[in-house]
């Protein structure tokens, strides 16, 4: 059975900081192209990062500078690094993996910027 597990959202103040995590199970996570998405309310799902199987990293131009994206291939684990977050940043998070057609999502953690 396939699972990604996302944790650390929760509520900050803006400028602040924010480390998710995703952990897989079930998938050969090192073949697999990880993604994290968001979705505020009443937009569409967006790619916010996302680090392919070789360590290709890409960004949504809006967090270039401020997110980091990476993968712990030994742990199955990937992380989003946030840092001087906006209000625009609040949505829920979802951890993704892709591989040829095969796809997955987790349930998603809730990330909130607000003073």
């Amino acid at each position: 059975q396939v699972q990604l597990v996302e944790s650390g959202g929760g509520l900050v103040q803006p400028g602040g900081s924010l480390r998710l995590s995703c952990a897989a199970s079930g998938i050969g996570f090192s073949i697999y192209d990880m993604g994290w998405y968001r979705q505020a309310p009443g937009k569409q799902r967006e790619l916010v990062a996302l680090i392919t199987r070789d360590g290709i990293t890409n960004y949504l131009d809006g967090v270039k500078g401020r997110f980091t994206i990476s993968r712990d291939n030994a742990k199955n684990m990937v992380s989003l690094q946030m840092a001087s977050l906006k209000h625009e940043d609040t949505a829920v998070y979802y951890c993704n993996a892709v591989w040829y057609k095969s796809t997955y999502w987790g349930q998603g953690t809730q990330v909130t910027v607000s003073s």
